[in-house]
């Protein structure tokens, strides 16, 4: 840090230098000495500030005592930050077309390039605070509105800190859109910084919120040699050391200048590092050398994680570099959208009059043309500037994945809200002393700041704009995924995002990540197997451990418990029964209620239309009987969901056997009804129905489901079922089952119900060409076939099913036999008695069977 302060001293000094009070004329303020940057201006009555970085390097000529000071030499255009630029004109541009946000006041702006030098940043920095004119006058009291109100920049952490300890000296507010250094939120030091990007503080916890997502517990870390990157490794460690759950393989700091020897031996490092995670807080020019000699050197097979710096570099996306990249996840900055953005942008002209050139450059680097002709090199035209915008192929144009724009464009819009808040004061109601307010004619910076720190508003996009006691905005990042295509080319996606809530805790939402192949796994030491535990060295972190053999006497845990897996405690059993809680418990209860409400709703039917020919001639009373049954049916597989108890073991099958008899019993005796009525229709065969009657059918249903309930009975009595603990399917699992008891009185309960589908379907099919009006009979065949081929397929299933499956198995045959009745024995009646009503007349059934 010494040369930084080094740094700020000097700067300082040359700030005392270049603007101070002449003692002679107390009533002007010269200019003693101009800089010569590179500048954008728009006139207004307020004017706001803005510093970026439009070319990303500069050649400073050598000084000498003898000879004048020559100005710098800005090198490299940098497209991204020419458009970071415009993006504040474009927000200045929409607020002054903006009739809802300062009404009736002109905002303007100046716009300085820092050309990626500290002293040329600053000296921006200067110019805003002490403006352009050679000389100005003051009033009496020796005040008067400063040349601009309010500060957007800069660009980088180390720039920020110089500008804003001299800055705010003189309460001038600073809004920045990429600082993210976290010693920028001491508002001791920097009392007058704000920023609309998260502080390193949040992003670092972003990482370590990551890395235990995806079980990352040993990595590398690398940072840049500046504050940036000094600050993120001093909260990186402190972090780690809070949550003790990942360890730091490695901390190399990345030389600021091309220094081949020092990168050659950092990637040596990475390759042989056991780490396969590594993480690096660096800017787009130090990953450039970087990266060229991972390449050199050709490691591969490392997880690669970006901060916002570079997360979204396109310049990193080559066919060189995709190998190693590829599968690279990152935190970017808050993708956002700026309506209109697009058109402002395909506006742009070379201006003639632009003194420092940076339009020009613009153009000829955009269209790779000269507009001196003595300057063209190599397959380079003259520029006309009339070249077609919408033809250029260039980044500059793609406002698809506007990140930093984005958060130009809500410090400009913090500035204006604030302003806006300070000119809507009501006389008397103000903030400062003798509740005044603030007048446009005599601002001052403090008295924006004071608004600033309560701004809150929020964009078109929907984000939220306000800061925080430290002046940092809410924190929220992007999680993006470098994704290889099958062509080699590198598509970056949105895979989730990391927030911090209302409460103060951070949450991350990481949507399905795509691997190539498995994720990888980076781990200092496995975990030791079963009959081992830890033993860890004091030199080594806590993350690296041996495992060593146990030298105490096992036991055996009781019968609920199980060894852990380090085999150093018994642990509780996990339990596993068909619950109402999962997704297949709620799925059969579910159907099981559905059944029994269809049932229910049937017999309603049936008894409102009990009257009518199709109900009568069908043995209403059979009919209603049977459907009382075929709800007892749905609700017995009820029994069978839940933890299994003594009352629900022994109710559960015998209710089941007693409601299904009672069903196929009903049955039974209707298909025996149809018979008989059909054999009384012929001549002489009127006797055959005295064994038929009402009485005779309800004795018959009886009889037959007493018969089972016997069984039952003698089942409860003999051998009762009762719950089991079976512990033979899974060591570490307890299933809890109903044990039969006794499996012959199982197989003699489902024997009877068989016997009495068999008989009931055989003489269904003996009847199934009778006369029309008798052809429930075909409808009893079709429904025990469905009866029958559902139990066929039940016993071998339930005898091949484990556990809790084996009653989902039972279950589900009861279900589909059940429903399986219902469709087929009255879906039909349903249909004639309530869409068809014209046929359920007496005359229409008789005339159905005279014409048969």
């Amino acid at each position: 840090m010494g040369g930084f302060q080094n740094t700020c001293l000097l700067l300082s000094v040359c700030f005392l230098f270049v603007c101070c009070v002449t003692l002679s004329l107390p009533s002007t303020c010269d200019l003693r000495r101009k800089f010569y940057l590179n500048e954008m201006h728009k006139s207004g009555d307020v004017v706001l500030g803005g510093l970026f970085e439009v070319h990303y390097t500069s050649v400073f000529p050598k000084l000498t005592f003898t000879s004048e000071p020559q100005q710098p030499v800005c090198k490299g255009f940098d497209t991204l930050g020419f458009r970071h630029a415009m993006t504040m004109a474009f927000a200045v541009e929409e607020i002054n077309n903006n009739s809802s946000l300062l009404p009736n006041l002109t905002l303007g702006y100046s716009l300085y390039d820092n050309c990626g030098a500290l002293v040329i940043g600053f000296s921006g920095a200067l110019s805003l605070a002490s403006g352009r004119d050679k000389e100005f006058l003051l009033r009496q009291n020796c005040s008067g509105s400063p040349p601009v109100l309010g500060v957007v920049g800069d660009h980088y952490s180390t720039f920020s800190i110089a500008i804003a300890n001299v800055l705010g000296l003189y309460n001038m507010p600073i809004v920045s859109y990429f600082a993210t250094c976290s010693c920028l939120s001491d508002r001791q030091r920097f009392p007058t910084f704000f920023r609309t990007i998260p502080s390193d503080a949040f992003q670092v916890r972003a990482m370590i919120h990551i890395l235990q997502h995806f079980g990352w517990t040993w990595f590398g870390l690398l940072v840049s040699d500046d504050d940036y990157g000094r600050h993120v490794a001093q909260s990186f460690q402190a972090d780690l050391a809070e949550s003790g759950e990942s360890c730091l393989a490695y901390l190399e700091v990345l030389p600021w200048d091309s220094n081949p020897g020092e990168l050659r031996r950092i990637v040596h490092a990475i390759k042989t590092s056991t780490a396969r995670v590594v993480i690096v807080f660096a800017h787009e020019i130090h990953m450039i050398q970087l990266m060229e000699e991972v390449a050199q050197q050709n490691v591969t097979g490392r997880q690669w994680i970006a901060s916002e710096t570079w997360s979204s570099a396109a310049v990193l996306q080559t066919q060189e570099l995709t190998p190693y990249l590829s599968g690279t996840l990152g935190i970017a900055i808050r993708r956002g959208e700026i309506p209109g953005f697009l058109d402002f942008l395909l506006k742009i002209r070379p201006d003639p009059n632009d003194t420092s050139e940076t339009s020009l450059q613009f153009w000829e680097h955009t269209f790779q043309c000269k507009f001196n002709p003595a300057d063209r090199e190599d397959r380079e035209s003259v520029c006309s500037g009339h070249e077609n915008m919408e033809l250029a192929e260039t980044e500059f144009l793609d406002v698809s994945n506007l990140r930093p724009e984005y958060n130009v464009y809500k410090a400009v819009y913090a500035l204006a809200h604030a302003l806006d808040d300070m000119l809507r004061c009501e006389p008397g109601e103000g903030p400062f002393t003798g509740r005044s307010c603030a007048s446009l004619q005599a601002v001052e910076p403090w008295q924006l700041l004071h608004y600033l720190r309560k701004v809150n508003f929020s964009t078109e996009f929907g984000d939220e704009v306000s800061f925080d006691e430290n002046g940092d905005a809410l924190p929220i990042y992007d999680v993006m995924n470098w994704l290889r295509l099958p062509d080699g080319k590198i598509k970056i996606q949105n895979v989730g995002e990391v927030k911090k809530s209302d409460a103060g805790e951070t949450h991350n939402h990481i949507l399905v990540f795509l691997f190539i192949s498995k994720p990888i796994r980076s781990v200092c030491s496995e975990s030791c197997p079963p009959g081992t535990r830890m033993a860890r060295e004091r030199t080594q972190p806590e993350c690296c451990f041996s495992c060593v053999s146990y030298s105490l006497e096992c036991f055996s845990c009781p019968e609920d418990f199980w060894s852990s897996p380090q085999r150093d405690l018994c642990v509780l059993k996990k339990t596993e029964f068909l619950s109402y809680e999962e997704p297949l418990g709620i799925c059969l209860t579910t159907t099981s209620l559905l059944g029994t409400f269809i049932c229910a709703v049937v017999l309603g039917i049936f008894i409102y239309h009990r009257s009518t020919p199709i109900v009568r001639a069908n043995n209403s009373e059979l009919s209603f009987l049977l459907l009382v049954s075929l709800k007892l049916c749905f609700l017995c597989s009820l029994l069978f969901i839940g933890r299994p108890r003594l009352w629900t073991c022994q109710l559960r099958h015998a209710a089941f056997g007693i409601s299904f008899v009672l069903c196929v019993s009903c049955i039974l005796v209707k298909t025996m009804v149809v018979l008989a009525v059909f054999k009384a229709s012929k001549p002489g065969g009127g006797a055959s129905l005295k064994w038929f009657g009402a009485t005779q059918q309800r004795g018959t249903v009886l009889f037959l489901t007493c018969i089972q309930a016997a069984i039952c009975i003698a089942w409860l009595v003999s051998s009762s079922p009762a719950p089991y603990k079976n512990t033979k399917y899974h060591n570490d699992k307890i299933v809890y089952e109903c044990a039969v008891g006794s499996t012959v009185a199982f197989a003699v309960l489902l024997g009877y119900i068989g016997i009495l589908a068999i008989l009931s379907f055989v003489l269904a099919f003996l009847a199934r060409n009778l006369p029309n009006n008798f052809n429930e009979a075909k409808l009893i065949t079709f429904s025990m076939l469905i009866f029958s081929a559902v139990w066929v397929a039940f016993v071998p299933a339930y005898i091949n099913s484990p556990g809790k499956y084996a009653d989902a198995v039972e279950v589900f045959a009861i279900l589909a036999s059940s429903f399986g009745l219902l469709v087929a024995l009255f879906g039909p009646k349903c249909y004639l008695i309530l869409l068809k009503p014209d046929r359920n007349t007496k005359k229409a059934i008789i005339g159905r069977y005279r014409k048969s």
